[in-house]
């Protein structure tokens, strides 16, 4: 997060260069690659199961500009956590509301778990071909900017599951409620939303999530390294 470098630079501390300049390209990388796949997944898989109002309403793309939300891409660039513009779904158009948007809003997630598995499996590769025979600053920067995506999509990923409206651990809850705690759950969303805000900013909820994501990024990356242990490659 560069609100960390900040901090760092003002109390005193020194801070690598090269390694923020790398987590701004991860970070940018995201902003115009993954959270465009991020809301595509939600609308892909709302398609799937009955729903096509991101389609009709021109949102089911890669194309970034399309999700681009400014504000949440400057909370991504400063505080490790963002957003982009969510695709319509329409809920009434399945056949099992609940049920379904729960997997449509569990998509989101899960794609950034596959970016980040991809990127883990893509570094390795490198890890073993060409980064042995490049120069020390080119390896570390190499390092660097895949380190920082790989933390980006984990952090997404478990942050966009909480169970907190609007975002999407809230949809999957609300399979589990009945209608009328369902109701009395998102009635109180924008004050939901403000208390969430206030536990990030204070770092209440630091611990709980690093948790959440050292599990995830263990996991991602125990999974990357399987197939080259298998060969012994790793």
């Amino acid at each position: 997060m560069l609100i960390d470098a900040i901090r760092s630079l003002l109390s005193g501390g020194s801070v690598s260069g090269e390694a923020i300049l790398m987590q701004i390209v991860a970070t940018l990388f995201v902003i115009f690659c993954i959270l465009p796949l991020h809301e595509y997944a939600h609308g892909w898989m709302a398609e799937r199961l009955g729903d096509h109002t991101a389609r009709a309403a021109g949102r089911l793309t890669l194309n970034p500009l399309a999700s681009l939300d400014p504000f949440g891409a400057l909370f991504l660039l400063l505080f490790g956590f963002g957003w982009a513009k969510p695709v319509p779904v329409n809920p009434w158009n399945f056949k099992k509301p609940k049920r379904d948007m729960a997997i449509t809003a569990l998509a989101g997630p899960v794609s950034n778990l596959l970016a980040a598995l991809v990127g883990a499996i893509v570094y390795y590769a490198l890890l073993l071909t060409v980064l042995p025979n490049v120069p020390v600053a080119v390896f570390l920067g190499v390092h660097s900017f895949f380190n920082a995506y790989i933390i980006i999509n984990v952090g997404l990923a478990v942050f966009n599951l909480l169970p907190v409206p609007p975002l999407d651990g809230s949809r999957i809850v609300s399979a589990f409620l009945s209608d009328r705690a369902m109701n009395a759950y998102y009635r109180y969303q924008n004050v939901i939303v403000m208390v969430l805000f206030l536990l990030l900013f204070s770092g209440v909820l630091d611990r709980p999530l690093n948790i959440a994501q050292n599990a995830a990024l263990d996991g991602i990356l125990w999974l990357a390294g399987l197939p080259f242990q298998l060969f012994g490659l790793l």
